[in-house]
């Protein structure tokens, strides 16, 4: 069974500043926050989730993975086309951002460990995909690290 009320609290800082941004018509901000750190946080828990997974939860999980990249693909392909005009937008909301999923991911991570799941692995797999996108995008090396450095400070 859901917990939602753990589940509003733990989305609650990003969910109020998804709503902020909505209200601000900041639409670059929405899709950093939903379509790329959530998709890549849901698809690192579920790519560490896989190999510790039984037969059964390992399918279905595989199934809602692939979900999960087409709505990650939704907002990387806008913020590529867009990059030019919202740059500035997309860094602001990172800094605001990522150190949030950080936290998120360290909040969860005694749960993740009764899975098997280890916490560097998580960060590490979210990282990597949150490269993945920010390179597809249109990201240099620099700018990527200087993002992802927004983890470490905030």
């Amino acid at each position: 069974e859901a917990d939602m009320p753990f589940a509003k609290t733990f989305f609650s800082p990003l969910h109020g500043n998804f709503q902020t941004a909505l209200a601000e018509g900041k639409i670059t901000t929405c899709l950093l926050i939903q379509a790329i750190l959530i998709e890549a946080f849901a698809i690192a828990a579920y790519h560490i989730y896989i190999p510790v997974a039984d037969p059964f939860a390992r399918k279905i999980t595989e199934g809602v993975v692939k979900d999960e990249y087409t709505h990650l693909n939704y907002g990387q392909e806008w913020l590529k086309a867009n990059l030019s005009e919202v740059r500035e937008e997309l860094e602001q909301a990172n800094r605001d951002n990522l150190p949030l999923v950080r936290r998120m991911l360290e909040q969860v991570a005694g749960d993740a460990a009764v899975l098997h799941m280890d916490k560097e692995d998580l960060m590490a797999d979210f990282l990597s995909s949150y490269q993945d996108v920010l390179m597809e995008i249109g990201l240099n090396g620099r700018e990527i690290a200087r993002m992802a450095a927004a983890a470490l400070v905030g």
